[in-house]
């Protein structure tokens, strides 16, 4: 048998390979544990708190409790409350200073945040001013004079009566539960929440808040991934350093199992060869499963860090541009009156009060959400409705979509909000305006002008709902008229038509509502001419509604302006003889409380008109931008 020799060199070089891939293998494999256990440890021992909490709690009878917004924001992110109470729960959250004066005349809680970050419990005492007692009154004896005591009792300054906060136009959302209220919002530095039960109970006494915290480890799943790379690595080295050993030693026996270890030779000095037999060792793992333990071992390192918060937030997006871009904020302007989601939720409150006020037509409703001459226009409809049972009911307000909203910016009061409301299913309805004004912190918004817009109509260019639109004064002289000025000067144009002094201050080309007017009245003087022209005269009048202009300014300095007009048809007798009798339609019947009278008839129509005027200076004119006209009465001359 020949014996094959390998030469020293090779045997080291051999040596030296099976070496150098074991060590990289073993560094692969502590690097990866490393690493592993690096990436674990980010999201286990060391991973931090989810949330940071701070609690609060009232004592005493007040009904009300104002947590700042400083205190929302002392931690940033989104602000998680949790308000327990006995009872009903209520909370809702808006602008602190319209909060402020709706507890203006109360006495309420506050929980603040001190200079050192800590939370304090204050009470604000009612502002409203209490009748002082003379220092030197006696009080009565209840059981020597108890007619004198109750006397007393009777005079004294009642208490401010309790309101319930549910549903006021003020809070840009609320909650209300039984109990317990858990609700997370992102209030900013300038709002404020307002806790209550009903407005006469205390309110809830216990508030926790609570913050998300950032704990994201974002290089957790880079490290346990980078170890699974690195552990397969290892594994490919501890393989290759196996196969480079098996395939150094030559040929082998056929039938040896996979990287079994070759059989040592030995030679004697008399020149036999022997083997160590028994001495032969096998390998226990084999190409597969040195595959199949790091691929199991990566599957469950990847699914370990797949959590979004274990990787960095890569984003390349810029920012967002908004409609307020290319719109500079005059100096000194005030916040908006409401917001958008705010405007939706306060026009869709209006059209179901309305709605209910006009299927019981009661008058006594309809006056919490209308006012001026919308209130006006719509009592006359109930009052005919009474006595004329088939007389159609109003039309609905519209609420969606809202196209525009322009809300005045103002923090007093009262305040106006424009909104225009197109219905885009339905392109023969025209998009209606609105005008909606509130008086005061206490009073919900009213409905005081809805138009129908024209066709044709051309907005101006409006501030976006964010930034809000200024008033402008009655009086301004800014604009091409003052809009105390406007329905004068209009009804003098439908007066005088072309002869008119103020007619060319108008657009003639986008006023249809003039020629609507004249061609109605030529109708109606066409048929009395027909049939008591001998007996009776036929005058028409046109004058300023009886209600104030309302005013947002545009962007380019001029004026949207909404005011009301009164046109009237008389008629009268000829001579001592004659009798003047009503049309046959029962609806003027109903309103002017008889058919007939010797003196003759005043019917009066209201007008409400959005007209656009520019600003002094300007090329534009005054240009209509829509209206609506209605019977308002009927009466006799007396």
């Amino acid at each position: 048998m020949r014996i094959r020799c390998v030469p020293d060199g090779v045997t080291g070089r051999v040596l030296e390979g099976y070496f150098v891939r074991f060590v990289l293998a073993i560094g692969a494999f502590i690097l990866a544990a490393l690493c592993i256990g690096a990436g674990i440890a980010q999201r286990t021992v060391f991973l931090g708190p989810e949330t940071h909490q701070v609690s609060a709690s009232t004592t005493g009878d007040a009904a009300y409790t104002l947590v700042d917004g400083a205190v929302l924001n002392s931690t940033p992110g989104a602000q998680t409350l949790m308000v327990r109470g006995e009872g009903t729960v209520f909370a809702s959250y808006g602008r602190t200073a319209d909060i402020e004066a709706w507890l203006s005349d109360a006495t309420y809680n506050t929980i603040t945040l001190t200079k050192s970050g800590d939370l304090k419990q204050g009470l604000v005492e009612a502002t409203a001013p209490v009748p002082e007692v003379p220092a030197d009154a006696a009080t009565p004896d209840a059981a020597a004079d108890p007619e004198a005591a109750a006397a007393a009792a009777a005079a004294a300054p009642a208490a401010v009566p309790g309101r319930n906060p549910s549903g006021s136009d003020l809070w840009l959302d609320e909650f209300k539960e039984e109990d317990a209220v858990i609700t997370t919002v992102r209030i900013p530095d300038t709002m404020s929440v307002l806790l209550a039960s009903d407005g006469t109970a205390a309110a809830p006494a216990s508030l926790k808040i609570s913050w998300p915290l950032d704990n994201s480890t974002p290089w957790a799943g880079p490290l346990i991934v980078g170890g699974g790379v690195l552990l397969v690595l290892g594994g490919f080295l501890y393989f290759l350093g196996i196969r480079h050993i098996r395939r150094s030693r030559g040929p082998r026996r056929k039938g040896l199992p996979p990287l079994a270890e070759t059989q040592p030779i030995e030679v004697s000095d008399k020149g036999v060869i022997s083997s160590s037999a028994g001495k032969r060792r096998t390998l226990s793992i084999g190409k597969r499963s040195l595959l199949v333990v790091p691929a199991v071992a990566v599957s469950a390192l990847l699914f370990a860090g797949c959590s979004a918060d274990a990787w960095p937030e890569i984003s390349s997006a810029g920012p967002t541009p908004t409609a307020t871009a290319n719109v500079i904020v005059p100096e000194g302007q005030q916040a908006p009156a409401v917001t958008e989601s705010q405007a939706e939720r306060i026009l869709a409150r209006i059209a179901g009060t309305v709605a209910e006020a006009d299927t019981a037509a009661d008058k006594t409703l309809l006056a919490t959400r209308m006012t001026g001459v919308a209130l006006a226009e719509r009592e006359t409809n109930y009052a005919v409705r009474a006595k004329v049972a088939d007389f159609a009911a109003p039309a609905a307000i519209p609420t969606t979509p809202i196209e525009i909203i322009l809300p005045q910016a103002y923090d007093s009061w009262p305040r106006t909000v424009m909104t225009v409301v197109v219905d885009r299913n339905d392109t023969t309805v025209p998009p209606s305006i609105m005008l909606l004004t509130q008086a005061d912190a206490w009073s919900d918004y009213k409905l005081a002008y809805v138009a129908k817009l024209e066709a044709s109509t051309h907005m101006p260019d409006v501030a976006p709902a964010s930034i809000g639109a200024t008033m402008v004064p009655p009086d301004s002289t800014f604009l091409l008229m003052p809009p105390d000025q406007l329905a004068k000067a209009y009804a003098d144009v439908l007066q005088n038509g072309d002869a008119s002094q103020y007619i060319g201050l108008f657009d003639q080309d986008s006023d249809t509502f003039r020629q609507v007017v004249a061609n109605d009245r030529e109708k109606r003087l066409a048929k009395f001419n027909e049939t008591g022209a001998e007996t009776a005269s036929l005058t028409f009048a046109q004058s300023a509604g009886t209600f104030a202009p309302l005013s947002l300014a545009t962007l380019e300095n001029g004026a949207i302006v909404a005011i009301s007009m009164l046109e009237s048809d008389t008629v009268k007798p000829n001579n001592d003889d004659a009798v003047i009798k009503l049309d046959e339609s029962p609806v003027y019947e109903a309103l002017a409380g008889t058919k007939q009278s010797a003196k003759g008839f005043t019917t009066t129509f209201s007008d409400q008109l959005f007209f656009y005027v520019p600003t002094q200076g300007s090329t534009e004119k005054i240009r209509l931008l829509g209206y609506s006209s209605s019977l308002l009465s009927v009466g006799v001359i007396q």
